[in-house]
């Protein structure tokens, strides 16, 4: 099956996705905007057949297989369900939603409908992640021991955009640090101890924070985030007999070092998407497990899904953080 992807939002994120989606070859019939002068410049932009001027209409086009769901955090569940009423299957954007209930409904009503729902956290699909995946899972670097990723960035700070607006999910959370929580998620499953310090922003959602997850294994996680400041986005897994260091930025598609406990050089992988950024691995993985007629990805499952969130909902819960209708 090759999936028609309908694009929910006509914002940067959806263009890049879609910019990818036909650089690979996929197919996009339809745009949907709540305004059309919008969605008619999209579908100019990317010669796409269809330009929706409501999220209706776009999920009620019989040329969409699958939505893809491009809008600020607080919209996500209520767009997902509305695609998941209309038949298709969807991709969210990260974060999932705003928080694990949230996520855990959108779920639900999928597997209830038949359809697969999965959660756009590209860098889980990225061919650097499967091998990474291999190599911690074959005992190559022993036990791990410490993860640690950062993701900083210097981001607009003026108070009305959604970054830094509460009622739209802003804070450098659910934007930033889903990136280091979902990758600690990914090779060391969900923590059993979380403890979170943060600065809040003066319009009430974190401008920084930190992380450490603790583990039944005794493996640990340290992850730090900002949307107020830039830096040297690196990731390193250390193991007992050895560990990888991912090249900056570390969740796009770049290189790894595979280091022993003598730090000689084991193996180096090097990341290519040729002129493509790498978000178009997410929508081939979903239409393989629609393919397939599964129900989930196993490179994130609903499980996952409603695991990082829970995490993120109890880092937001130390913080402080909490967001309108909580």
């Amino acid at each position: 099956m090759t999936i028609r992807w309908g694009i929910l939002g006509a914002g940067g994120i959806a263009q890049a996705f879609t910019s990818d989606l036909l650089g690979a070859g996929l197919a996009v019939s339809a745009v949907g905007s709540r305004d059309q002068a919008k969605a008619d410049e999209f579908a100019g932009r990317f010669g796409i057949d269809h330009a929706h001027g409501s999220y209706e209409d776009l999920v009620a086009d019989p040329t969409v297989d699958a939505v893809y769901v491009a809008t600020p955090h607080v919209f996500h569940a209520e767009q997902a369900l509305l695609a998941i009423a209309a038949g298709k299957h969807v991709l969210v954007e990260k974060a999932f939603t705003v928080n694990a209930a949230e996520a855990q409904t959108v779920l639900d009503a999928a597997s209830a409908a038949g359809v697969v729902a999965m959660e756009a956290m590209w860098t889980r699909y990225l061919p650097q992640s499967a091998r990474l995946r291999a190599i911690v899972r074959s005992g190559t670097i022993g036990e791990v021991r410490l993860l640690t990723a950062v993701h900083l960035q210097s981001l607009p700070t003026d108070p009305r955009h959604r970054l830094n607006d509460p009622a739209l999910g802003g804070g450098a959370l659910l934007d930033l640090g889903v990136y280091p929580v979902s990758f600690a998620h990914d090779l060391l499953g969900a923590p059993t101890d979380i403890a979170t310090v943060g600065v809040l922003s003066d319009q009430g959602v974190d401008a920084r924070h930190s992380v450490t997850l603790g583990y039944a294994s005794g493996a640990s996680a340290q992850l730090y985030s900002a949307l107020d400041s830039t830096g040297h986005n690196v990731a390193v897994v250390h193991g007992t007999a050895g560990r990888v260091e991912i090249d900056a930025t570390w969740y796009t598609p770049v290189g790894f070092t595979v280091y022993d406990s003598d730090d000689a050089v084991i193996e180096r992988f090097d990341s290519d998407v040729g002129s493509l950024r790498g978000m178009h691995h997410q929508a081939i993985e979903l239409d393989r497990v629609v393919s397939a007629g599964e129900t989930e990805s196993p490179l994130l499952t609903a499980e996952g899904i409603v695991d990082v969130m829970r995490t993120m909902d109890e880092m937001r819960k130390q913080i402080g953080v909490r967001y309108p209708g909580e």
